[in-house]
C-alpha cells in the first residue's frame, strides 16, 4: 500500500520489520500521526474497508494519557501498549510525534517485546 506520509522506503521499513518480528500472525499495520494516517499493509483475508480514523484518535489520546500517567512511577518509562480483543491483538508504539499499531492474531510476549522494540528503532533513527 503507497503511503502519503511517508516515504516508500520508510514505509517499506515499517511493514518489513512489523513482518520479521510477527509473520503470518500479523493481520495490519498502521501509521499515524496526531492528525492523520496510512493503512501500510493489510493481509488479504481481512475487509478492505474499516474505517481507522476513530481508532487513530483514540491511540493518540490514549498515548498522551498513559505517558503522562505513568510518568515516574516505579514501573519505569513507558514504552508500548498491548490491546487484547476476541480476534486478535493491537500493538501501539508511540512517541510525541508519530507512532505505528499493527494488529495480529496471537503472539508471545516475547513477540509483542520484538516487534515494539523493533518499531521503536525504527520512528526514532529511521524517520
Amino acid at each position: 500500500m503507497a503511503s502519503n506520509l511517508l516515504a516508500d522506503e520508510a514505509a517499506d521499513k515499517i511493514v518489513t520489520v512489523s513482518r520479521t518480528a510477527i509473520g503470518d500472525s500479523l493481520r495490519s499495520v498502521t501509521y499515524f500521526t496526531r492528525d492523520d494516517y496510512d493503512q501500510l499493509y493489510l493481509r488479504g483475508d481481512l475487509e478492505q474497508d474499516a474505517d481507522l480514523t476513530s481508532f487513530i484518535g483514540h491511540e493518540w489520546h490514549d498515548f498522551k494519557t498513559a505517558h503522562a500517567a505513568y510518568e515516574g512511577t516505579e514501573l519505569g518509562t513507558y514504552n508500548y501498549t498491548i490491546r487484547a480483543f476476541d480476534n486478535g491483538y493491537l500493538v501501539r508504539v508511540t512517541d510525541e510525534r508519530e507512532g505505528v499499531f499493527v494488529t495480529t492474531d496471537g503472539l508471545t510476549m516475547q513477540d509483542f517485546e520484538n516487534v515494539a522494540t523493533s518499531l521503536r528503532e525504527v520512528l526514532r533513527d529511521e524517520l
